[in-house]
C-alpha cells in the first residue's frame, strides 16, 4: 500500500516518533478546521460533505 506524505504514521511504524498531546491537539484542530471549511464551501446544498474524492473513470 502506498502512503501519501500527508498520511499519519501508522501505529506499527517503528521509525515514526510518538505523537505528543500537543501534536494530537493541533492535528485534531486542523482536521476540524478542514471539515468546517468543506461544509462552508458546500453550503447551501442538499448533499452532505464527503472526504472521499473519486478518481475520473478512464475512457
Amino acid at each position: 500500500m502506498s502512503r501519501d506524505r500527508k498520511d499519519l504514521p501508522q501505529e506499527h511504524d517503528p521509525h515514526a516518533p510518538p505523537e505528543s498531546p500537543g501534536d494530537r491537539a493541533r492535528r485534531k484542530d486542523k482536521e476540524s478546521e478542514n471539515q468546517d471549511e468543506a461544509l462552508e464551501e458546500t453550503f447551501p446544498a442538499s448533499d452532505p460533505t464527503s472526504p472521499f474524492i473519486p478518481a475520473k473513470v478512464r475512457d
